[in-house]
């Protein structure tokens, strides 16, 4: 592929449609969706590359990845979902953890500590083996919800 190449975007009428309604409602959108959309209907608009990237803050390279995967794929705003390790709780122990967490510590401690849940939840055969660093994470993104 050339070093050069331009990717020019012609929008839909509903995807322009979509985009819009995408763009007057940033608080219940992504900021990474609300910038794409920005950039394709900058770019449907047949504004440069670098007016676009002085417009929303992204690089000149990162405008033109999301021309090309618009080129390539329609209209996708949302991330591909990465690879790595799965989640080590399931739907059931996270719920067990939050209410271990919640509820009367053990005898002798005055609350629960990180390790002592991990240990708690390798003792209910929840999982196999869990940091105190993994739990702390579980029970920050469930207090964030």
């Amino acid at each position: 592929m050339k070093q050069n190449q331009q990717y020019t975007i012609h929008l839909k009428t509903q995807e322009k449609q979509e985009l819009e309604k995408l763009i007057l409602s940033p608080k219940e959108t992504k900021k990474r969706e609300f910038r794409r959309a920005q950039v394709l209907l900058m770019a449907d608009d047949q504004q440069s590359n670098k007016a676009i990237a002085r417009e929303t803050g992204l690089s000149e390279q990162a405008i033109i990845n999301i021309k090309k995967r618009y080129c390539s794929e329609g209209l996708c705003l949302k991330d591909k979902p990465r690879s790595g390790q799965p989640p080590k709780l399931d739907q059931t122990a996270q719920i067990t953890l939050k209410r271990l967490a919640s509820g009367p510590p053990p005898k002798g401690q005055k609350t629960w500590s990180l390790r002592t849940l991990a240990e708690k939840m390798i003792e209910l055969n929840l999982v196999c083996s869990i940091s105190k660093e993994s739990i702390r994470n579980y029970l920050k993104n469930e207090s964030g919800r």
